[in-house]
């Protein structure tokens, strides 16, 4: 499997949780950026000749701030410098406020088969407090219009444990969401990062965070109000109608191989994995002379590979299978960690079978803690 990811690191403004690199729309310098893309498809040509690119993820930023016309030179570059897959899953991130019916029609036409769409809320008071630039109708309207346009498959993302939000107020999100019937959810609690404007909100005391017991009843709430609608939970945060999981996020979870395209964006091929440099002008200034940007790349050992594959298979609800420890890197799982399963199996954080492990819907919530205990 071989994945391309590409960040578009531009948005109308920056949500306030946001700590993504992203920077404010500046026309000049989304036209230096889309060349300096060409130019370094153009690096990973070579590199992959001969292997089929299975996903394509273009993520931001808001990608979808992009014209009809930037969207199509993205797409013809993409196409003329790797072998896309048929079948390849094709994914598009757009945001409500920057999409038209126009683009979406382009996206079609460019080979667009899934989108994903951020919400996050839907009540607008919830969605100004946090920087949307969108309100719920703006939302809805989208929707529908790529209804129109023939897109099926349509992640929406939803975002519980904001500031001064009741569990009733998630209820309705969920109900309003469910009542679209997109294809896919991903449903993410609040993680406050330093440095984003909501940090510095919770450390003036402009708002309270929501106790853990309360952050728990939502997460647990989720599942089962989702699960009772046809939404599968395959990972920790996200939930598929049958046949339409996000392949690639998968290949991520799988530790596949992919290509990362863009500022800040990062990458793993042939067991090397890489971060390209985070601002626009050194990333720029890279490749106009001729060098890949990347800011650091490493060569992951057995153990690094090991470790990753544990951290990422268990977030997946298929968890890890025994036998593909075995068939990747010579090791009897259960016997290297069995001190690690013992504990873990104990304290109800995980599930054993002769196959493999899984988190319990316990070890889910605190993952973090079990996740740690693999890392030697």
């Amino acid at each position: 499997m071989l994945g391309l990811y590409i960040h578009i690191p531009f948005c109308i403004s920056k949500c306030k949780y946001c700590d993504f690199n992203s920077y404010k729309l500046n026309l000049d310098e989304k036209r230096k950026y889309l060349n300096a893309l060409q130019k370094e498809m153009k690096f990973y040509k070579e590199e992959v000749r001969g292997k089929e690119i299975d996903t394509i993820f273009i993520g931001g930023g808001t990608p979808s701030i992009l014209n009809q016309d930037e969207i199509k030179f993205l797409f013809d570059n993409i196409k003329n410098n790797f072998n896309i897959k048929n079948n390849a899953e094709i994914t598009m991130e757009c945001n409500p406020g920057t999409l038209t019916l126009n683009k979406l029609k382009i996206m079609k036409e460019c080979g667009v088969n899934r989108l994903s769409i951020g919400l996050q809320a839907v009540q607008n008071n919830h969605l100004e407090y946090i920087g949307r630039i969108h309100t719920y109708e703006e939302f809805e309207e989208n929707y529908y219009q790529a209804k129109k346009v023939g897109f099926e498959n349509i992640n929406i993302d939803l975002m519980y444990a904001l500031p001064n939000q009741s569990k009733k107020d998630w209820i309705e999100s969920l109900e309003k969401i469910v009542k679209l019937n997109p294809t896919h959810i991903s449903a993410y609690s609040l993680i406050l990062e330093e440095d984003t404007e909501l940090f510095k909100m919770y450390k003036r005391k402009e708002f309270d965070l929501l106790d853990e017991e309360t952050d728990i009843e939502m997460y647990q709430y989720t599942i089962n109000y989702l699960k009772s609608h046809g939404y599968n939970q395959y990972e920790i945060s996200n939930y598929a109608k049958e046949e339409f999981e996000c392949k690639h996020n998968i290949l991520y979870w799988k530790c596949e191989n992919y290509i990362g395209l863009g500022a800040s964006a990062s990458g793993y091929l042939n067991d090397t994995r890489y971060n390209n440099l985070c601002e626009l002008k050194k990333y720029e200034n890279e490749i106009n002379t001729g060098k890949k940007p990347i800011e650091w790349e490493e060569k992951l050992s057995i153990k690094d590979k090991v470790e990753e594959s544990i951290f990422l298979g268990l977030r997946m609800n298929e968890g890890i299978k025994f036998i593909d420890f075995y068939e990747k890197y010579n090791i009897d799982f259960k016997e290297v960690y069995e001190k690690e399963i013992n504990k873990l199996n104990k304290m109800k954080l995980i599930e054993i079978s002769d196959e493999g492990m899984i988190l319990t819907q316990k070890g889910r919530e605190i993952s973090n803690s079990v996740f740690v205990e693999f890392i030697k």
